[in-house]
C-alpha cells in the first residue's frame, strides 16, 4: 500500500483486487503526515470526515469515472460547511456548499480531502505570496513551488491525492505543474463552472486540473466540465473523447529572434529535444515571430485586468490593506491610477493585438511553447518578488485573453535532472484535442510521476484493449499510422489501440529488394538486441485472414514480446529471410529509416 502509485488506473486495479475506499483514505493521511510539509494544506479535512465520504460511496460504482479517487482545491474554491480563504484571514468566510465543480466531482465518486495554499487571491505565479507558510516545491524544495497553486500542485507531486484543482488566468494551472513534474490542464474558458470560486479576473479566471498523467487529468475533466446556467460565463463547450489526431500537424514554435530563455540553456536544449521528438513523429515545425503574442501577454497586468483583480478585494484594500500581502498590495493597487477611459483603451489595443496572433493561428493546428523560460528559487524571490514572477507569465499569460486551451505536459528530466515540461496551446473547444496529443507525447519522452519515483503507467493501462470480435495485431513498419500502408488497417475497420515498444530481445532490419523497402522483426536472446518502436491495433476478427493473405514471405504474423512484459501478436520475419538486408535497429524505428515513407493518413495519439 505504501508504494501503491495514485495513478487512476493503478487505485482502479488496487479497488478489482479488494481494497477498500477507506485504506486508500488511511494511506493518504499518512503520505501527509510522513512528507511533513505544513505549507501544503488551508485546511485539511479530518480524517473520520473523509472516511465518511468513503463510506457513502457503498458498493463499487463502475458508472462513476473517480469512484474512490483522492482529490483537493484551491482554497479560492468553495467546499461545503468549510471556510474559503482566497489565501487571506481576514477574507474568509463559511461555504454553504460545494462549488459547481466539486459538488461534480463528488458526484463521480471523488473523495476530497482538503483545501490547499495559493498565492493570495490568485495573484502570482511563484507560490510564495501567502500569509500562511508557503509549501515546498515537491521536486527541489530550493525551487519555488509555482503559484497561484501552489499547494495543490505539490500535493499531486508528492502524490498525497490523484488529481487536484487549480485555478488559470495568468499561467496558475501550468507553471506549478512544470515546477512539479505533473500535468497541468486548463480548459477552455466556460467550460468549467466558476460558480463557487473567489475570481482573480471574472472575464479570464478558469478552474484548472492538476494530475500525474494527460489522461488522468482528462478524465477530471470530463467529469468536471458541464454548463452552468448560474454562471454568466459557463458556455456550453464539448467534452470530446480522446481520439486519433492527424498527421502532418502543423505545430507552431517560438522563431530563434523571440524565443525567450533568461539565459538558461539547458531549457532551451529541453525544449528542442521535445520539439525534434515532434518532428520525428511527422509533425511540421513552424517557427513564428511570437512579438505579438507576449505584446497580448504584457496587457494582463496593464489596464482593465488589473482593475479587474481590484473588484474582488477592492472594500478590504479600503478597510484593512495591511491584510493584503504586501507583493499583492503592491500589484492590484495599481488600479487606483487608472479611469475607466484606460480600461477601454486596454480593451481596444488588445483587440489589435489578436488580430495580429490571428493569421499566425490559422495557418497552425496547435502551439508548442516551454511553459516557462528557466527556474527560479525561493531565494531568487526573496530578492526580487517581481520580476522572477513576471517572467514565468512569458509563455502563460497570453493564453486566456486570446481565448485559447492549454496543456502543461512532463517530457524527459532536463540534463540536470530537473523536470521537463512543455505547453501544447490550440484554439477554445480543442481540450480533446489537446490531450490526444499530449498522452502520446508523454509516452514518447519518459519520465517519473512528479517527486514520487513512480513510473509512468504503460500504455496498455491507459488505452482501451481490443473489443469482442477484435483481435490486437502489432505493427513496426509501413503499417504505422502515418505510414503508407496504414490504409490497409484502417480500411479493414482497424482501430488505434497505442504505441509501444518490444522487449529488448529483438533486431530490426530492412530487407533486400523493393522498392517498397520492408521491415523484418527478428527476436533472439533476452538482451540480445534493442527495443524497438511499434504500434498495437485492434483489427476485427473477420478481417485478420484477409489482412495476413496480403503478407509476403518472409514476413508473418507470431508473438511479440513488448517491453511492459506483456505480449501480443504482431509482424515478425524468419532469420533465413535476412539474407542482403541491413541491420537498423540502432536507428529504433522505422519511421527514422524511411521518414519520407510518411503519407497524409491518420496519425494516432494515444487515447
Amino acid at each position: 500500500m505504501f508504494d501503491l502509485p495514485f495513478t487512476f488506473s493503478s487505485l482502479e486495479a488496487a479497488y478489482a483486487g479488494g481494497t477498500a475506499p477507506a485504506d486508500i483514505v488511511e494511506e493518504v493521511f499518512r503520505r501527509i503526515e510522513a512528507i511533513g510539509d505544513p505549507g501544503i494544506f488551508i485546511h485539511l479535512l479530518d480524517k473520520e470526515e473523509v472516511l465518511e465520504q468513503a463510506a457513502e460511496l457503498g458498493a463499487f460504482d463502475a458508472a462513476k469515472p473517480l469512484w474512490g479517487i483522492p482529490f483537493v482545491i484551491k482554497d479560492n474554491i468553495d467546499a461545503g460547511g468549510k471556510p474559503t480563504t482566497a489565501g487571506c484571514p481576514a477574507y474568509t468566510y463559511q461555504a454553504g456548499e460545494d462549488a459547481f465543480v466539486v459538488g461534480k466531482l463528488r458526484q463521480a465518486g471523488a473523495l476530497l480531502i482538503g483545501k490547499t495554499n495559493l498565492d493570495q487571491f490568485a495573484t502570482g505565479l511563484v507560490g510564495v505570496r501567502s500569509p500562511f507558510q508557503p509549501p515546498k516545491n515537491a521536486v527541489d524544495p530550493a525551487i519555488v513551488p509555482g503559484g497561484s497553486s501552489s499547494g495543490s500542485a505539490v500535493a499531486v507531486g508528492h502524490g498525497i491525492v490523484s488529481f487536484s484543482l487549480g485555478t488559470d488566468t495568468a499561467g496558475s494551472g501550468r507553471v506549478p505543474a512544470a515546477l512539479n513534474n505533473i500535468v497541468g490542464l486548463k480548459p477552455t474558458l466556460g467550460a468549467l463552472s466558476a460558480t463557487g470560486v473567489v475570481p482573480a479576473c471574472r472575464t479570464l479566471d478558469t478552474i484548472s486540473i492538476f494530475a500525474l498523467t494527460v489522461a488522468d487529468a482528462y478524465t477530471a475533466y470530463q467529469a468536471a466540465a458541464g454548463f452552468d446556467d448560474q454562471d454568466a460565463y459557463s458556455r456550453p463547450v464539448e467534452v470530446a473523447d480522446l481520439s486519433p489526431v492527424t498527421t502532418g500537424l502543423r505545430i507552431g514554435i517560438p522563431d530563434s529572434a523571440s524565443i525567450e530563455f533568461c539565459g538558461d540553456s539547458v531549457q532551451e536544449t529541453s525544449f528542442r529535444d521535445t520539439v525534434a521528438l515532434l518532428k520525428a513523429e511527422g509533425a511540421d515545425i513552424v517557427e513564428v515571430d511570437f512579438t505579438p503574442f507576449y505584446d497580448v501577454a504584457h496587457m494582463l497586468y496593464e489596464g482593465a485586468w488589473v482593475a479587474e483583480r481590484h473588484t474582488v478585494i477592492e472594500d478590504l484594500m479600503k478597510e484593512n490593506p495591511e491584510a493584503v500581502h504586501p507583493v499583492t498590495r503592491k500589484v492590484v493597487g495599481a488600479a487606483l491610477d487608472l479611469s475607466a477611459t484606460d480600461a477601454f483603451r486596454g480593451f481596444y489595443r488588445l483587440k489589435e493585438l489578436a488580430r495580429k496572433t490571428e493569421p499566425v493561428l490559422a495557418k497552425l493546428d496547435l502551439l508548442c511553447v516551454p511553459t516557462m523560460p528557466t527556474f527560479y528559487s525561493v531565494a531568487d524571490l526573496e530578492a526580487d518578488p517581481i520580476g522572477p514572477n513576471s517572467r514565468n507569465g512569458t509563455y502563460t499569460n497570453f493564453v486566456n485573453l486570446l481565448d485559447m486551451c492549454g496543456l502543461a505536459v512532463p517530457v524527459s528530466p532536463r540534463s540536470d535532472g530537473r523536470p521537463g515540461n512543455v505547453t501544447l496551446l490550440a484554439a477554445a473547444g480543442r481540450d480533446g484535442f489537446l490531450a490526444s496529443l499530449g498522452t502520446r507525447l508523454e509516452q514518447m519522452a519518459p519520465h517519473t510521476l512528479g517527486a514520487t519515483g513512480w513510473a509512468l503507467p504503460a500504455p496498455s493501462d491507459l488505452l482501451p484493449a481490443p473489443g469482442p470480435g477484435e483481435i490486437a495485431i502489432a505493427v513496426c513498419g509501413a503499417h504505422m499510422s502515418g505510414m503508407a500502408l496504414n490504409g490497409e488497417l484502417t480500411g479493414r475497420g482497424g482501430r488505434f489501440l497505442r504505441a509501444a515498444q518490444t522487449s529488448d530481445a529483438y533486431t530490426l532490419h530492412a530487407l533486400a529488394g523493393g522498392p517498397p523497402k520492408r521491415p523484418g522483426l527478428v527476436r533472439g536472446p533476452a538482451g540480445s538486441g534493442t527495443a524497438i518502436e511499434l504500434e498495437v491495433w485492434a483489427l476485427p476478427a473477420t478481417e485478420v485472414g484477409g489482412f495476413l493473405a496480403g503478407i509476403p514471405a518472409p514476413l508473418g504474423l507470431g508473438t511479440v514480446e513488448l517491453s511492459e512484459g506483456t505480449s501480443v501478436t504482431g509482424f515478425i520475419c524468419e532469420a533465413a529471410g535476412l539474407q542482403g538486408a541491413e541491420n537498423i535497429s540502432h536507428l529504433g524505428s522505422w519511421r527514422k529509416f524511411t521518414p519520407s515513407a510518411a503519407v497524409n493518413q491518420p496519425v494516432v495519439a494515444a487515447e
